[in-house]
């Protein structure tokens, strides 16, 4: 995903890290980058919104249980799939 303005952090580059922001998993450099570009871009902020908000939802339903090891790096790595293979979509559109 791109908005097409220019960012100091590429749109890809923040919506791959968003998880690490929502759980506080990245250091406070990090996060002000990603915060400020959040403030800039309203794309941006709208995805990170709709990820917000299943993180919500998640934790609501299922707060108290926890994942078997390797779940957490395995789904990651499957988003991290998804965004790619969506990008690759995007640019083969246009």
């Amino acid at each position: 995903m791109s908005c097409g303005e220019p960012h100091e952090v590429n749109c890809r580059d923040v919506l791959a890290e968003v998880y690490l922001y929502l759980d506080l998993e990245c250091d406070d450099t990090r996060r002000d980058v990603i915060r400020t570009h959040l403030d800039e871009c309203s794309p941006c902020l709208r995805e990170y919104g709709i990820e917000q908000e299943v993180k919500a939802l998640v934790a609501r339903c299922c707060g108290s249980e926890t994942a078997p090891p390797g779940l957490r790096d395995r789904l990651r790595a499957k988003l991290s799939e998804l965004v790619f293979e969506s990008e690759s979509q995007e640019l083969f559109a246009e």
